[in-house]
This record gives C-alpha cells, sequence and structure tokens, in this order.
C-alpha cells in the first residue's frame, strides 16, 4: 500500500502537547489497519515566527502542499486561515459528537460556486449512515440543487427545515438529527450552536476539503495556552480531529471508525485530566474497538 503523507501544524502553546497524542493514536490506528502513515512535523504559526521570522515559511507551504492531508493542532491561530487560502478548498464538513458513539455531521460549501458539490457530499455520507439528511438554505438555486440530489437517491429522507428548526433540535433533540447540509453562511452558526448545546467545543472536529489537493483538519476549539507544559491539555478533540482526517482526508473510514469508538469509549470511562494518560486509555482500546469491515472504506468516495 502506498504510505499516505500527514502534514502536522502543531504551533506553540499546547499544540506540540495536542499533536503527539493525535499522532501517538494514528500510529496505533494504523499499525492496527496496515496503514503506512509518514506524519511530517512542519513549522507554523508561532512556532515558525520563532524559526524564520513567518508564521507559514515557503518551505512549510511547499511541504503541506505535497501532503494527503494537513492535521493542524491550534484552530484559533490566524496562520490557519493562510493555509486554507492556499489551497483548492471546495468545501467543509463538521462532526460534532453529542454522546460516546453518536454525531451530528455538518456540511456546506466553502462558497455559492461549491453547493452542488458540497451537497452531493452530504447525501452520500447521509447513505453510509442512517439515511437522513437535513438541508438549510433559502436560496432558489440551492433548493433547485437539493432537488436535483434528491432525485438520484431512493430510499433517503430528505427534508428542508429553516435555520431556527434545527437549530432548536440540535438543542432539545440532537439525536434526531444525522446529516445537515447547509448553505455556506450558514455551516459556522450551525457548528458553533451545536458545540454550545453539548457543552464544549472538544466534542467538534472540522475539516475543510478538497477535489484535488490535500483537506485540512482542525478541532473546533483551541486550548489555552497557560496549561501549555503542565500536561493537562484535553486532548478529545484533536483524537476526534485524527479520526475525520482518516475518514475524509484519508478514505480511511474503517480506521476511522475504530479510534472514535476508543475517544468515545476513554471519555465515557474518565473526563480527560491527564494528557498522556487520556491517550494511552485510546490507545489501549484500540483493539476492541476496531472496525473490520473493511468494505466500508469503499462506500463513500
Amino acid at each position: 500500500m502506498t504510505p499516505k503523507t500527514v502534514a502536522c501544524l502543531a504551533g506553540d502553546g499546547v499544540g506540540p502537547e495536542l499533536m503527539a497524542a493525535a499522532t501517538r493514536a494514528l500510529d496505533g490506528v494504523a499499525r492496527l489497519h496496515s496503514l503506512e502513515l509518514d506524519d511530517v512535523h512542519l513549522p507554523f504559526a508561532g512556532e515558525a515566527v520563532t524559526r524564520s521570522g513567518h508564521a507559514l515559511p515557503r518551505s512549510t507551504r511547499t511541504a503541506y502542499r505535497d501532503a494527503d492531508a494537513i492535521l493542524v493542532a491550534s484552530p484559533g491561530e490566524p496562520a490557519l486561515e493562510g493555509v486554507k487560502a492556499d489551497l483548492h478548498l471546495a468545501w467543509r464538513v463538521a462532526r460534532v459528537h453529542v454522546g460516546a458513539h453518536r454525531d451530528v455531521v455538518v456540511l456546506g460549501p466553502v462558497d455559492a460556486h461549491a453547493n452542488a458539490r458540497a451537497i452531493a457530499r452530504a447525501f452520500s455520507c447521509a447513505a453510509s449512515r442512517r439515511g437522513r439528511v437535513a438541508c438549510v438554505g433559502d436560496d432558489a438555486g440551492w433548493r433547485d440543487a437539493v432537488e436535483r440530489e434528491r432525485s438520484r437517491w431512493g430510499g433517503m429522507a430528505v427534508e428542508q427545515p429553516s435555520l431556527g428548526e434545527v437549530l432548536v433540535r440540535l438543542n432539545e433533540e440532537p439525536l434526531g438529527l444525522d446529516v445537515v447540509v447547509a448553505e455556506a453562511h450558514l455551516v459556522s452558526p450551525l457548528v458553533d450552536a451545536a458545540a454550545h448545546f453539548v457543552g464544549s467545543g472538544a466534542a467538534v472536529a472540522n475539516g475543510w476539503l478538497s477535489d484535488r489537493g490535500p483537506g485540512v483538519f482542525a478541532p473546533g476549539a483551541s486550548q489555552p495556552d497557560d496549561v501549555a507544559g503542565l500536561g493537562v491539555a484535553d486532548p478529545t478533540g484533536m483524537l476526534f480531529t485524527a479520526s475525520l482526517l482518516l475518514a475524509e482526508g484519508l478514505k480511511r473510514r474503517s480506521a476511522a471508525r475504530t479510534l472514535e469508538r476508543a475517544v468515545g469509549e476513554a471519555a465515557k470511562a474518565e473526563p480527560p485530566r491527564d494528557t498522556r494518560a487520556f491517550t494511552n486509555a485510546v490507545l489501549e482500546l484500540l483493539p476492541q474497538t476496531r472496525t473490520d469491515v473493511e468494505l466500508h472504506d469503499e462506500v463513500w468516495r
């Protein structure tokens, strides 16, 4: 199997600790699923400024463009916007974990030019899950694109609720939602509201995807830098993000599910108070949470 390269942008503060947790988990799940991963650690943000005086050095940009996926540990860094602007990103996906083994997927285009692509991905995603998709948008072109995609799928439960209706359901009954696809300007409000209702940005993993070139993956919330070096940063969101990278960036959905389940089980057993201890618990759970249905990787391309 051809090795896959993951460009790791840790930054400074707690970034290196969170990235270490993620790469350990990726290495563990890769060995379990016979994947060959090569993680390349690149200067980024504050770390890069210290070394070279620039938050995104040319060497970093060249390296991550050649990678298969990009993993970012510091989502609050302004340099992340520079990374995204550097790539041909078309659509966004966020997984909001609302229980140990349950999540809501929110998708949307980066801009209106990618509406059809994002809607198609949402229907594909729903087909591999519970077959339910909620399409949120008022623009006539958006609704036409939804109807065109609906006509291509049989047996799919499709609804077109308002933004307000979805927000109420995210608050009161999130498990009633499966996949939500929304117009570009509505995606961030939906993800932010879902994280608020769940009670933690650590429950969110974000990805920005492209049909050509690597996708970018980052947790939904930054960790406070004042805990850097104390070993108490919560790695939950970073580990969920590593799972999303496996699924969407590398198309290894069985490996992604294995890691996602292990993180959920570890979090259910004990809240993450120690970064390394929690990551160790996830690694120990990987054999128990392994998903062996490798054909699942072929379902959603």
